[in-house]
């Protein structure tokens, strides 16, 4: 039988070999087409299937590590590790944080890293190419970064009105208004200073989310000064922001190193260091602790957000990509504890000036009613005379107790750590406008190079629709943030806060922890562990051992969905409640979410789960028509006959080490006549190239003409 004969007609110095030969009814038989990788020397020349091949790319090593640390070294780090480490068991913590670091964050994170380095696509083009079914992933995450863009950007915006205030002495939450009356505004006096300016002066709080009131102009025109900037950062992609991220990845490790200089030397930061880092083993029974550490390295390498992706994909194709997740693990684990030793080495300061005041107000009392001599009596003389009174005594009299552990236990996180909390323990500090503005220049640098990454990741998956790449980058980029701008106007009334705190327990959780879960049963059950693992050793000469493959077929699915079920479990059973701020007492009160609002938490999660499924159905029962696909699909091994499996199997054996053993690659064709005649059963192809548009007979393959410069690597595919 007449085998398809080879088209010699050379495009850009490579032949052309029809792909539309598949078997007819007719009884037509395809091609046998024998791809060939080039040796290393070359493999930047060769184009990845569904590779961009005028991708971007990073300028040099050092802006893409700077990249990454600025992305996944972030917040958290600052205002929620430490927080964690203070409710779990202190240094004990550690453990369960370090033993999930490395079950779980490292091998999703190289799994991340190393599919956009050996795809070169964003978060689409990457899930879609392994299998078009697996396309609604890349749409999920999309979805669920847009959510978490919206309301990262507006912390940012809160920094910039605290940092404005900051340039102002004395700093405006040193003390409390009193509008001309010479006593402190009731509100204030309930509270404190620095919790007055946060809840009135900044957001001007509502009593609830029911009750909203109107936008805040002065956070509106931060949130439009936190997009703007945005913008012209991420608007040329790496080409902008990789030139910032110089200053966003460094300049907040100028400033913890700063801050440690000077927090080692005040009184009290060995207590607050002592009290934070004393382990208490017995917290490691308790199973919430490993949920957090789980969470906690889940949500500080940004997993899942489709940016790791986008960042391997300006990598070139022979990166080690295996070092640099290990580099970056190793970074941001030691930054977690490195900012956890600083933050309370001040607020072991903070409360020791606390706990200083509170004596001297007792003592006052203790004089006033005839118990001490005089003000000037000894700490021994102090503890004696409170010794005397019982419970019921002090009550009567309005005696506090006064003890270190009692203030540090008073633990904050996220917003109240950062601007309530460490603000007060700025005021005393000497010279605190200094203080304040490196402090809130350091969040702003670690905001927005987290903000960048985000942006990029959601960009960069956009940008693998046809549609969407015709347009220009600056142009999307600011459709995006005009977008996400005037969505964000719901943060500036009077309850922005809750708004952002009912996105960051509902839009960022559920949805992402199941994009997590996908992308690793996409990799290593559905494109395979083994050729993930080949193409590893492809790529940086380190094939994966027992580790990875542990931790990717069994430990890490685990502990994801543990994670998954925990995160729905502790949902169902505890009501979700936001804390609302009352203005008569002075205090942030629990209160339960409208069900309006549960109803649009409902839906943000379901927005960033349902694509995966809606996708794959409407894959399935072809209501999705190939043509609306973005690349050409997925390739993948189809061992169904004997002879061709040997045909594959001796030249494996016969492989380079060294060679790029990608499908795809151009090279050597082979049409059936080049098989024997007793193989005539056996000539449908082993290999299947599942092109995701129709194929005609102008669908091409590339064939590198200079074959004599190459070693050949075969493989078969049945096109």
């Amino acid at each position: 039988m007449a085998a398809t004969k080879i088209i010699d007609a050379p495009r850009n110095g490579h032949e052309m070999a029809p792909l539309n030969t598949r078997a007819r009814g007719d009884g037509t038989h395809g091609v046998t087409i024998v791809l060939t990788a080039p040796q290393r020397n070359s493999v930047q020349s060769v184009d990845i299937p569904g590779g961009d091949p005028e991708r971007a790319a990073w300028s040099g090593k050092m802006q893409f590590f700077l990249s990454i640390i600025g992305y996944s070294v972030g917040l958290g780090n600052i205002w929620r590790f430490p927080y964690l480490c203070q409710q779990n068991g202190g240094g004990a913590f550690l453990i369960p944080f370090m033993i999930m670091l490395i079950l779980e964050g490292i091998p999703l994170f190289l799994i991340e890293l190393g599919m956009g380095q050996r795809m070169r696509l964003g978060a689409l083009g990457v899930w879609n190419t392994i299998h078009p079914w697996l396309g609604g992933i890349g749409i999920s995450s999309c979805i669920v970064t847009l959510f978490v863009a919206l309301y990262y950007n507006v912390i940012i915006t809160w920094v910039f009105f605290y940092l404005f205030n900051s340039f102002r002495y004395p700093l405006p939450w040193s003390t409390c208004p009193t509008n001309g009356t010479g006593f402190a505004l009731e509100e204030c006096a309930k509270s404190s200073e620095t919790t007055y300016f946060w809840y009135r002066t900044t957001l001007d709080a509502a009593p609830s989310m029911d009750e909203p009131g109107g936008l805040k102009w002065w956070i509106v025109l931060c949130l439009m000064l936190s997009w703007t900037i945005v913008f012209f950062i991420v608007m040329k992609g790496i080409q902008s922001s990789g030139k910032v991220v110089y200053f966003t990845s460094l300049f907040p490790y100028i400033v913890l190193t700063i801050f440690f200089i000077r927090g080692i030397t005040l009184r009290g930061a060995g207590a607050g260091l002592m009290h934070m880092y004393t382990p208490k083993v017995e917290k490691l029974l308790e199973p919430t602790v490993w949920l957090d550490a789980a969470t906690q390295v889940f949500y500080s390498f940004g997993l899942a957000f489709g940016s790791l992706i986008a960042f391997g994909s300006y990598n070139t194709p022979k990166n080690n990509c295996v070092r640099d997740v290990l580099l970056v693990s190793v970074c941001n684990a030691v930054t977690a504890i490195y900012a956890s030793v600083v933050i309370f080495a001040i607020l072991g300061f903070k409360a020791t000036m606390n706990v200083d005041r509170c004596v001297a107000s007792n003592t006052d009392i203790l004089v006033r009613h005839a118990f001490l001599e005089n003000k000037n009596a000894t700490t021994l003389e102090y503890e004696h005379a409170m010794d005397k009174l019982n419970d019921t005594e002090k009550t009567l009299f309005q005696l506090s107790e006064c003890t270190l552990s009692k203030e540090l236990d008073n633990a904050a996180e996220g917003t109240g750590l950062a601007f309530i909390v460490f603000t007060q323990a700025i005021v005393e500090l000497p010279g605190a406008p200094f203080w304040a503005v490196l402090f809130f220049t350091m969040l702003l640098s670690l905001g927005l190079g987290s903000q960048i990454g985000i942006l990029e990741g959601m960009l960069c998956t956009l940008f693998d629709i046809d549609i969407i790449k015709r347009v220009k980058k600056q142009h999307v980029t600011g459709v995006v943030c005009l977008f996400c701008f005037t969505v964000g106007f719901i943060f500036c009334t009077g309850a922005g806060e809750y708004w952002l705190k009912m996105f960051d327990s509902f839009a960022g959780t559920i949805g992402l922890v199941v994009v997590a879960l996908m992308e690793m049963i996409a990799v290593i059950f559905i494109y395979g562990h083994e050729r993930f693992t080949e193409d590893i050793y492809q790529m940086t000469g380190y094939r994966p051992g027992l580790y990875w493959q542990l931790t990717w077929r069994y430990i890490g699915p685990v502990i994801m969905v543990c994670i998954l079920a925990s995160s729905i479990v502790f949902m169902v059973i505890r009501n979700p409640t936001y804390g609302a701020w009352n203005a008569e007492l002075g205090v942030v009160e629990q209160k339960e979410y409208p069900r309006w609002v549960m109803g649009i938490a409902l839906s943000m999660i379901m927005a960033g789960v349902l694509p995966m499924p809606i996708v794959f159905l409407m894959r399935s029962f072809q209501c999705l028509k190939v043509d609306l696909d973005i690349h050409q699909g997925s390739i993948r091994r189809n061992e169904t006959t004997a002879s061709t499996k040997e045909m594959i199997d001796n030249d494996d054996d016969e492989d380079d080490e060294n060679d790029f053993s990608g499908p795809a690659l151009g090279g050597h064709v082979k049409t059936q006549s080049d098989f024997s005649d007793d193989d005539e059963e056996d000539k449908p192809m082993t290999m299947r190239m599942m092109m995701m548009r129709p194929t005609t007979t102008s669908n091409v393959l590339n064939v590198p003409t200079s074959r004599k410069q190459q070693n050949y690597k075969k493989d078969a595919y049945d096109v």
